[in-house]
């Protein structure tokens, strides 16, 4: 399994709260073990402590984001590497699922879970996922989205560095209401340039008389 694979596993645990909303989705160990994915057996190991801990490392997590998504480079790269200090991960080569024609193992690197508890485990796979994006890609492919009130997080995969938003419903969204500002826009100046117009013939029909 690619080491960029685990980059999402940051934007999943950081969206599941929506501070500009009031909304939290991480509420209980079923939502906790929801975030592991197919990785049940990562996810047997939680309990009802991990739901607060991993509130705590999402908030850490968005503040990463939260940097770059503001231009600090050297804030966001500080603050991951206070979490991959925190909570250092265990690479593995692994070569399950994957073979080639010959039906030899593809190795490739994989991160092992942490024994410890849930929470430092998804957190070591996090960071540790979240730095090969950001170190392999740049700081910039970090950010929050920018279709207010939503600002969730996203990875910039686009070619050209063009992403804005974490989904195309709210790119959609976000679309729709710079056009709608435009009409309005366009129609407050027609019509104040109907009631210059208003104006200046009056006058004229004034001083005419």
């Amino acid at each position: 399994m690619e080491l960029a694979y685990y980059s999402d596993y940051a934007v999943r645990l950081v969206n599941t709260e929506e501070p500009a909303r009031g909304k939290d989705s991480l509420t209980s160990i079923e939502a906790v073990r929801d975030l592991f994915g197919a990785n049940q057996s990562a996810a047997r190991r939680a309990t009802e402590a991990d739901v607060t801990r991993f509130r705590s490392v999402r908030a850490r997590l968005r503040a990463v984001f939260e940097a770059a998504d503001g231009g600090d480079e050297t804030l966001a790269v500080d603050l991951l590497n206070s979490l991959l200090l925190e909570f250092p991960v265990s690479p593995q080569i692994s070569g399950h699922d994957f073979r080639d024609d010959d039906g030899r193992p593809l190795w490739h690197m994989h991160l092992a879970d942490h024994p410890s508890n849930a929470t430092a485990g998804y957190a070591a796979i996090a960071a540790m996922g979240l730095a090969f994006h950001l170190t392999e890609y740049g700081v910039d492919r970090l950010g929050l989205c920018e279709a207010a009130p939503c600002r969730n997080a996203y990875l910039d995969t686009s070619t050209n560095r063009s992403r804005r938003y974490c989904s195309d419903r709210c790119a959609t969204r976000a679309n729709v209401a710079a056009y709608r500002a435009r009409k309005r826009l366009e129609a407050d100046r027609s019509a104040k340039t109907g009631r210059a117009a208003e104006s200046a013939q009056r006058t004229s029909a004034s001083g005419e008389r």
